[in-house]
């Protein structure tokens, strides 16, 4: 099976230093907004101890689950973009022969 053909698998052994440099940013990125979320709704929960401060508690809820949602579409956007990276090798290779 071609490197294209392989969604969600990217062996690091059989990547590119630009391929290897994406993922890395990517999983900076998913990292980053994992934290994001975690931090609203750990705030958020802080603030439902509190009448007056329920609204603001609503919106951490609302935003860390924005920011979870966007864990997945991080994920396929690396995906996607690393089937792309690896069908533009192929396609090369294939030109030459």
């Amino acid at each position: 099976m071609t490197r294209s053909k392989r969604l969600f698998d990217t062996p690091k052994h059989e990547q590119t230093p630009e391929q290897r440099r994406f993922v890395a940013l990517t999983e900076i990125a998913y990292t980053v907004v994992d934290f994001g979320a975690a931090f609203c709704f750990v705030i958020g929960s802080i603030l439902f101890f509190y009448d007056s401060l329920a609204t603001a508690a609503t919106w951490l809820f609302l935003i860390g689950s924005v920011l979870f949602a966007a864990k997945p579409s991080i994920r396929l956007w690396r995906e996607l973009k690393l089937l792309e990276m690896g069908d533009y090798k192929d396609l090369a290779q294939r030109k030459q022969s």
